[in-house]
């Protein structure tokens, strides 16, 4: 993750449960609980030993902790060894860190369509299970 107090401003302490909405020009960090939904023009940032029960829209995603809801990203989603997200994402990049559990579907690509389009439309696409490939640890996608 960045700089917590230069790229979100608005801080969600530890110990700390909010219900509602949140809309912010800028960054958002998640140290505590929050239920419902974020937008978010800049950065949201979900801390280890954080949740959050909603959905989020912001330019940029960095989960450490739990997630249960659906995400879109203006660039990137980033899961940490940590994470553990339980929706649907769509970014245009993903990274996942080798620990992390994402139970959901994900389009990624550019404006979140792109790649998604591309593998349907050449088969590559399945719902699958994921299992590690012999070659890489990356996760690959079982063959019926």
């Amino acid at each position: 993750m960045t700089d917590a107090s230069s790229e979100c401003p608005t801080i969600i302490a530890a110990g700390t449960v909010i219900k509602g909405e949140i809309k912010s020009e800028k960054g958002v960090r998640l140290l505590g609980t929050f239920e419902g939904e974020i937008q978010s023009d800049g950065e949201m940032q979900v801390a280890e030993g954080a949740t959050l029960d909603g959905d989020v829209k912001a330019a940029s995603i960095y989960i450490d902790g739990y997630v249960k809801g659906n995400l879109t990203a203006k660039t990137k989603v980033h899961l940490a060894a940590s994470a553990k997200l339980e929706g649907d994402l769509q970014a245009a990049r993903l990274e996942v860190a080798e620990g992390a559990v994402l139970i959901g579907r994900c389009v990624i690509g550019v404006n979140g369509r792109a790649a998604g389009a591309t593998a349907a439309k050449s088969g590559l696409a399945s719902s699958g299970p994921m299992v590690p490939s012999k070659k890489t640890s990356a996760p690959v996608l079982a063959k019926k």
